[in-house]
Formats: structure tokens, sequence, C-alpha cells
């Protein structure tokens, strides 16, 4: 039975899987929410209604890394996400916490606050986000130096996780030029046929970013 993926483009995490499944062209059967029935078929599957969720043979899997890993598990490809060896795969996942907690979280702070109402919107937060994401750019670049990608030589799972929190959060916080070793990265995933193929799906919905897309990338 074919692979389902719920997801939509423009999803940060949904991009993360999706540059896994086109990394190893996993094949799969895409249902892209927005559409009445397939977001009913993803609320029955699973009541957070959080996505990406991967259906497998009747197996539901939710959360963008654990999807990732059971992919690597189950439908292997020529590209190992996770490494063999468990020393290596500790700094994979620690890459991926750091994209996701520390550059994925914040970026999406500051866009969320620009959908709610003026009276709601929480500058101190946003500061906070802000200031969060400048320490995370720092602590990258030091951490990117000699490096080809993030978890070391090899594309990893954390690079998967790095494409759309880089991407979207230079959107929102600018890297700016003391960061070259992130802004290069950055430049390399883009790059990457796998992310490039999520980046080109999303482009039709660029008008859906709260804060405005900028005529870039």
């Amino acid at each position: 039975m074919t692979l389902q993926l719920y997801a939509h483009p423009f999803s940060s995490y949904c991009q993360k899987v999706l540059t896994a499944l086109y990394e190893n062209g996993t094949p799969f059967d895409y249902r892209m929410l927005g559409n009445e029935q397939i977001d009913a078929e993803l609320e029955a599957l699973w009541p957070i209604k959080r996505f990406p969720v991967l259906v497998d043979d009747g197996r539901t899997v939710m959360e963008a890394i654990v999807i990732i890993e059971y992919l690597g598990l189950y439908h292997p490809g020529p590209v190992r996400l996770i490494p063999e060896d468990p020393r290596e795969a500790l700094n994979v996942r620690l890459m991926d916490r750091f994209f996701d907690n520390y550059v994925m979280t914040p970026m999406q702070k500051i866009v969320f606050d620009h959908i709610r109402k003026e009276g709601d919107r929480d500058p101190p937060g946003v500061a906070d986000a802000h200031a969060m994401l400048d320490k995370a750019y720092g602590w990258l670049d030091k951490t990117l130096a000699g490096r080809e990608w993030a978890a070391g030589a090899s594309f990893s799972a954390a690079d998967c996780a790095a494409a759309p929190s880089l991407f979207y959060a230079d959107w929102v916080h600018p890297i700016g030029e003391a960061y070259p070793h992130v802004r290069d990265y950055r430049t390399k995933l883009l790059a990457r046929p796998s992310f490039a193929r999520a980046v080109n799906e999303a482009r039709p919905y660029r008008h859906f970013f709260p804060p405005g897309a900028p005529d870039r990338d």
C-alpha cells in the first residue's frame, strides 16, 4: 500500500518531511490539506490536527522527526538520514532539536503574532523571539565552521530540519553578515534538489505568509 502523507506545502514542518521523502525518492500519496474531505480525514486520524501525519498500511505516524526516523526504518532509501552509528545519530538528533526549538519555535512566535488582533499581540514575547534567533544564529555560525552539513560531512535529518527553519527565519529576522557560515549554509540548503522542490511547491501560497513574504528565494 502506498504511503499517505497529510501535509500542506507551505508548512515548515511539512517541508521538513517532504525534503526527507524527496531526498530518497520515496513514493507517497500527497493528501494535501485545505480540502474539506482531506482535513476531515486528518482529524479522524489525529484529533490534535497537527501535521504532517504519515499513514503506512493503516499505521499512523505523527511528528516530523518521528516520521523521518520511521521512513529510515521501514522505507529506507539510498540516503541514510539517521546515521547507523548511535554516537553519530546523537549529534543528528541534537541538531534536529536545536533547529526545531531555537530557530523554528521563535520564528513561528513572530509569525503567529501577526495573526493576532492588535490588542492581543505580545510585544515582549516577540522581542524575546528575535533575541533567541540572534543567539541561535551566533551559536550555529560557530558550530558550522568546518562542517559540510549541520551534523558533519553528510546530509542528514538535521538538515531536513534546518532547511525550512532557516528559510522562514531569515524572512522574519534576517541572518546578518555577522553570521557568514549560517548565510552560506542556508544558500546551500536552498540549492539542494530535495528542499528546492519543497520550496517551489510552496510558491503559490506565499501570499498567505502573515508578515508578508519577501520578494526573494
